[in-house]
This record gives structure tokens, C-alpha cells and sequence, in this order.
């Protein structure tokens, strides 16, 4: 089983020359059209394009498959930047990679070989397939079944909420096996599927998708439904690691990165948020001198800066500890809630600190303010992060 600590990552100087590549990309080709393409709520493919040049979707897969092998601490560097001008695009690449992690962690050496390279290139993408209408963090009541058909699996069921859903083809598939297990996390199992065949592109009979979800924020990626109707699947390719009853534990696995990347998203936010904030306050001016100036808008920079600072701190250190392969449910817990809450509080105190400019479509503050908000309910909500904090802590320091 490979995990992050067999990637030795990046030298100082090489991480340097990814991440200027990374903002040479950001300036040059997001920045002009993240606005428009945001208010169109328009998929954006030529970024896709791009992002498959720079290798994004094979951020963190091992370079024996074609991907780029990165650190996870490089991996949430990058992140940050790209969320700073459109946080949209980083959870095209994310969810994606959080179905590369299943398969690299947990899956068989031939199903490595077969989905690996094809995820790497971008060629393949998907992302996790958690969420049922009825089932969010309560991952356990999904009602999703696949059974067991000779060398075959058909699966029926639902899936909403699913990142990439309409604009990717694949998906790692959280589902019961055996519906009257007990406990029921024990008849939980993960399947790769695909609505097209890999190798020929052809689509698949079985699964089709239901509508675009509309959002408040987060727009350009689609969010979207899957409606699974006696859909089959090689046993072999599909069940990820060959053994059945080991999904949740699969799952909960690959909501680790996802969650360092929910903060990594946050703190992009909260960054840009500031910037913007520091910036407007030495330009506008009331009652004859700037408004940074009156200790009311010095207050709120203060806090906002500090807020930043701390949350970039904390997922600095889950993806450290991510990539020496120890199990870190309570740091990129950590990571994900304050960085999260400060995003939201962050955004919020800026359109304050802008005043009417901040509730403008034509300003960059507004969509902040939209996009915030999902990063306490993304990858496990905010009120089970601090649950999960609390029981490694407790866990961790017995008396």
C-alpha cells in the first residue's frame, strides 16, 4: 500500500519554480476571466486544458503512473494560490485527486496500473461519491447497493451533491455490499465506476446524471447527481483493494487531503480577502484621511491578519504530518474548522470594511463572500470537525 510518505517531495528550489509557475498561470490566464466565467456560472474548460498541461490532476499520484508526486505540503501551497483568484477551480482537481488517493492508498497493483494513468493525465476525471440525499456526514446511512454478479457488480442507487459529476466520467463510489451488516460500517465497500468505457470512450448502459445543482457560490464546477439503474462493473477493476467491507475506512482515508485542501481553500480566501481589505483601506478616505487610519478598521485588520496567519500555520502543519504517512484526523480536523471559520469571518469583515464596493458584482469581495460559506460544510461539517478534534484529544492524552 503506498502512501504519502514514499514521495520524498520537492527540494526548496524546485517547490519554488512549481509555484511560480503555478502564479505565472494564475496572473496570466485566471485572473482575466475567473470574474466572467464566476457570474456565467460557466464551466471552465480551457482551464481545464491548462490545468491538465501543468499537471494538476496528477498532483499527488506517484510518477510511476505519470503523476507528479507531489508533497502534500506543496500540494496545499498550490491550492492556496489558485483559490486566491478563483477557489472554484481548485475543487475541480481535488475531488479528482481524492479518488486518485483511494486508489493509490487501497487499491490492487492492477487496478494502480489501470486507473492511475489514466486519472494523471486528466484524460479520466471524477471525483467521490459520498453524498446521498439522505446520507451527508452520516456516511453510514447511504443507501447505494452494489451486488455481487460473478465477476461483476451491479450497482443501484443515488448520489448528489458529487463534484465533477456532469463534466467528469468517473467516480469512486461509496456503497453498501452487505445492507444487513452489523455494524453497519462493516457492509460498506468502494467501487471505481465510470460512465464511459476507459478504453474505448464509449458511454456506458446504467448510470446517467441527474440535474446541475445550483449554489450560492463555488460556481464555474459542476455539482451534480448520479442515478445508478442496474449499472455493472468489473468486480476486479472496481472493488478497490479486492476485499469487500473496507469503504468507510476508504472514505474517511480520503477525506484527509480533501480536507487540508478545504483549507488550503480557505486560507486563499482569507488572504485575498485581506489583501483587497488592506489595500481599499489606505485608498478610501473619510472625514479627511484614510479609513485605515480610524482605530475602528485597524481593529478589524488586526484580527483578520492574525486569523489569516494562524490558519495558513495549521495547514502547514496537517499536510506535514499527511505526508509522513501518520494518521492526522485531528490536525486537518483542526485545519479544516479554523481555517474555514476564518474564511467566512474574514470575508464577511472585508465587505464590511468596503461598505457598498463589497456588495458589487464588480468587485471581488462579493464572490468571497458567496464562496466562503461552503468551506464549513465541505469535506465533513464544521460542528463534526470539532467532534472528531475533541475525541483525538481525549484519545490521544488518557489519564
Amino acid at each position: 500500500m503506498a502512501d504519502a510518505s514514499d514521495f520524498d517531495g520537492l527540494s526548496a528550489e524546485d517547490e519554488a519554480l512549481v509555484l511560480e509557475s503555478i502564479d505565472k498561470w494564475v496572473r496570466a490566464k485566471v485572473a482575466p476571466v475567473a470574474m466572467e466565467l464566476e457570474h456565467a456560472n460557466e464551466y471552465p474548460q480551457a482551464l481545464v486544458e491548462d490545468m491538465k498541461e501543468l499537471g494538476l490532476f496528477g498532483a499527488l499520484i506517484d510518477p510511476q503512473y505519470g503523476g507528479l508526486g507531489l508533497s502534500a505540503t506543496t500540494y496545499a501551497k498550490i491550492v492556496t494560490r489558485i483559490a486566491k483568484e478563483w477557489m472554484s477551480l481548485t475543487g475541480i482537481f481535488n475531488s479528482h485527486l481524492m479518488m486518485a488517493q483511494i486508489v493509490q492508498k487501497f487499491g490492487t497493483q492492477t487496478q494502480k496500473d489501470y486507473w492511475l494513468p489514466k486519472f494523471a493525465t486528466g484524460e479520466l476525471r471524477g471525483g467521490l461519491g459520498l453524498t446521498e440525499p439522505d446520507a451527508g456526514t452520516d456516511l453510514q446511512a447511504i443507501r447505494t447497493v452494489a451486488k455481487r454478479d460473478g465477476d461483476k457488480y451491479v450497482v443501484n442507487g443515488a448520489k448528489t451533491w458529487i463534484s465533477n459529476a456532469i463534466e467528469g466520467q468517473a467516480n469512486a463510489l461509496l456503497v453498501k455490499t452487505d445492507p444487513d451488516a452489523q455494524p453497519r460500517y462493516k457492509g460498506m465497500s468502494m467501487l471505481i465506476v465510470s460512465k464511459i468505457d476507459p478504453d474505448t470512450g464509449e458511454a456506458k448502459p446504467g448510470v446517467t446524471n441527474g440535474k446541475k445543482l445550483e449554489k450560492l457560490g463555488y460556481k464555474g464546477i459542476d455539482s451534480g447527481e448520479f442515478i445508478f439503474d442496474n449499472y455493472e462493473c468489473d468486480a476486479e477493476l472496481s472493488l478497490v483493494g479486492g476485499e469487500e467491507g473496507k469503504g468507510f475506512f476508504m472514505a474517511t482515508g480520503g477525506l484527509e487531503i480533501g480536507r487540508i485542501n478545504i483549507a488550503a481553500r480557505s486560507v486563499g480566501i482569507a488572504q485575498r480577502a485581506l489583501e483587497e481589505s488592506v489595500a481599499y483601506a489606505q485608498t478610501r478616505k473619510t472625514m479627511g484621511k484614510p479609513i485605515a487610519e480610524h482605530q475602528a478598521i485597524q481593529l478589524k485588520l488586526g484580527e483578520m491578519g492574525a486569523k489569516t496567519r494562524a490558519a495558513e500555520l495549521l495547514v502547514e502543519d496537517a499536510a506535514r504530518m499527511y505526508d509522513t504517512g501518520e494518521r492526522i484526523d485531528m490536525e486537518a480536523g483542526m485545519a479544516k474548522y479554523f481555517a474555514s471559520e476564518t474564511a467566512v469571518e474574514v470575508a464577511t469583515e472585508a465587505m464590511r470594511i468596503h461598505g457598498g464596493y463589497g456588495y458589487s458584482k464588480e468587485y471581488v469581495i462579493e464572490r468571497l463572500y458567496r464562496d466562503a460559506p461552503l468551506m464549513c460544510i465541505g469535506e465533513g461539517t464544521n460542528e463534526m470537525q470539532r467532534i472528531i478534534i475533541a475525541k483525538q484529544l481525549v484519545k490521544r492524552n488518557p489519564v
